[in-house]
């Protein structure tokens, strides 16, 4: 067959195949073009989940009368006009083929006034009519997938599609506090969240959105590069170009991890992106406090200058590229690790309460009074009123079941998991003499060949250094084999071949790797497991206590290594609705 140029029909519906997707495809490019359009207000109505009409309404800046029928060519677009502006992409559309894709592939109409023009005018058929019409733009899609019957056999259900329309508008009202949205189905509103632009105002937004117990289980991140300190405001930013990244959010508590990856939003400048990258740095972030297979929920805005990252490398835009991509991974690490550590029991500010004890406690039934492993005795200065001294986890009372410390603070009532709470302490204990290399490498009596591909082998040569960082001496024997003949302590009992190859995986396809880093942090999280208090092991008050405040001295001490909680708080409040006494 000879080469030939295809028909300009053919190739707009070859092209809207990368663009449109289904219904909820359609519902994004359009309201991308309404935000870029500076709408503050959108409302949609939807049909059939789509496949019979897609109207959206916008309050913009609207579309000049001249511009509309050059909006529906391909690569049409007041986004960009030279090569140099790809570098510096600010808005979320820019190609120019979403208006042309959806007319190919629908009955398409467009009515829009410009700003400070007298007169709206409207699109239909290819046809250019005056109409009536506010400030802004109305774009309607009937009959989605009409002449393309093949893909409309494709769509999902009814409420499937529908359900991928609402986690878009999700994302879309997640990234941009300050439009309100109203969503209508089959003439029924489903939706209706006003503008959010008080902390507060967005944090009902998000409850509304995500639910009211990620609200409760999250805390707020706010970071510039270089900037350790917190801040307090939490309005949602705009894009401006910056030296230095900033990145700011709600992270959930490791206590709130969940089985899948749907309560995590992460966005790039305003952008919803789906990227590895960030997705291993925060993952990374949670080693150590969430239980292996599960996953943090989170809601993430990087802000950054634009030509610090390519958004031109996807068709819909779901991914993008870093310019510098272990600066961008770090600095998230760092940042979400560090907020992480800072989660601890909040001091009191009040005076303690005067508790008057001895140093052991008629609830405990003897048993052993040694200190746990790990655990070393404090001196408690004791005067003539015997007052121990009080930290945010208050004084301990007794112990339950040989297994909980009761303990009252200020606050109320304070449980804790002594096995849980021992575990991360030992756990925290284990991994600084790790990163202080106090847990040394072994040469192995019998060194490991390993028989690689000649790519691997040639990875395994270049990245020998972060091998000898991690405790592995390798060597390259040949173009295809490595042999190995010192491995970390903790990896005595590995299946290092195993290993070495998905660290050269991870090398090869984001040229870093964590993978012994994991494999180590969950030897360290099993050895702190087996080497802190067990159940049913009696505690002196002198012992508790000694715990407690260990707890309170200790990074992420709220979890334990599995994810499970270390205490929990019960308020006066709450006792009193218990036991449904007023105040």
């Amino acid at each position: 067959m000879y080469i030939k140029i295809l028909e300009p029909h053919i190739a707009n519906q070859i092209a809207a195949g990368e663009v449109v997707e289904r219904p909820a495809s359609v519902v994004k490019e359009l309201l991308e073009n309404s935000l870029d359009a500076g709408a503050n207000q959108i409302d949609i109505e939807i049909r059939k989940a789509g496949a019979q009409l897609i109207r959206i309404r916008d309050n913009g800046c609207g579309i000049h009368k001249d511009d509309l029928a050059l909006a529906l060519n391909r690569h049409a677009t007041s986004k960009i006009s030279e090569l140099d502006d790809l570098g510096h992409i600010s808005s979320l559309g820019f190609r120019g083929e979403a208006l042309a894709s959806i007319n190919a592939v629908s009955r398409l109409t467009i009515t829009s006034k410009f700003q400070d023009e007298k007169n709206a005018w409207q699109i239909i058929n290819n046809k250019l009519q005056p109409a009536a019409h506010p400030q802004g733009t109305t774009v309607e899609i009937h009959d989605l997938f009409f002449n393309t019957p093949a893909r409309r056999k494709f769509l999902r259900t009814e409420k499937t599609e529908f359900n991928h329309i609402e986690e878009i508008i999700r994302r879309i009202a997640l990234s941009h506090f300050n439009v309100a949205i109203c969503l209508k189905h089959n003439g029924r509103i489903v939706q209706n969240l006003g503008s959010a632009i008080t902390g507060v105002q967005q944090e009902k937004r998000i409850a509304d959105i995500c639910g009211s117990a990620f609200m409760e289980n999250a805390v707020y991140v706010e970071n510039d590069m270089g900037d350790s300190r917190r801040g307090d405001s939490r309005i949602a930013r705009t894009v401006v170009a910056r030296t230095a990244p900033t990145l700011y959010g709600w992270i959930g508590l490791p206590i709130f991890s969940r089985s899948q990856t749907d309560l995590q939003y992460f966005y790039i400048n305003n952008r919803v992106v789906r990227d590895k990258l960030l997705s291993h740095a925060v993952r990374q972030a949670y080693q150590g406090v969430i239980q292996s297979g599960r996953h943090p929920a989170f809601i993430l805005y990087l802000q950054l200058n634009p030509a610090m990252v390519d958004v031109n490398v996807h068709p819909t835009k779901k991914e993008v590229r870093f310019k510098d991509t272990r600066l961008i991974h770090d600095f998230v690490f760092h940042n979400i690790h560090r907020a992480i550590a800072d989660i601890k029991p909040k001091f009191i500010s009040e005076p303690p309460l005067d508790y008057r004890r001895g140093d052991s406690c008629h609830f405990c039934t003897g048993g052993s009074r040694a200190a746990p492993t790990g655990i070393a005795p404090v001196q408690i200065e004791m005067g003539d009123s015997r007052i121990a001294p009080v930290g945010p986890l208050g004084n301990a009372i007794a112990q339950i079941h040989g297994t909980y410390i009761l303990a009252e603070n200020q606050n109320g009532l304070v449980l804790v998991d002594i096995h849980a709470a021992h575990e991360r302490i030992t756990y925290e204990q284990l991994k600084n003499a790790f990163n202080n290399k106090a847990i040394t490498s072994q040469p192995l009596l019998i060194p490991i060949t390993i028989a690689l591909s000649e790519k691997e082998a040639k990875y395994a040569e270049q990245y020998q250094d972060i091998f000898n960082q991690l405790g592995m001496e390798i060597a390259n024997l040949n173009s295809e084999t490595i042999i190995v003949r010192q491995i970390p302590n903790l990896l005595k009992n590995a299946n290092i071949e195993q290993l070495v190859r998905d660290v050269l995986a991870d090398l090869i396809e984001n040229n870093h790797s964590t993978r012994i880093q994991e494999y180590i942090n969950e030897i360290l999280t099993t050895m702190a497991c087996h080497g802190s208090v067990r159940a049913n092991q009696q505690l002196s008050i002198l012992e508790m206590n000694t715990l407690l405040r260990e707890i309170e001295n200790t990074e992420r001490s709220g979890q334990c290594g599995h994810g499970r909680p270390t205490w929990v708080q019960l308020s006066i409040n709450e006792l009193n609705k218990m036991f449904r006494r007023s105040k």
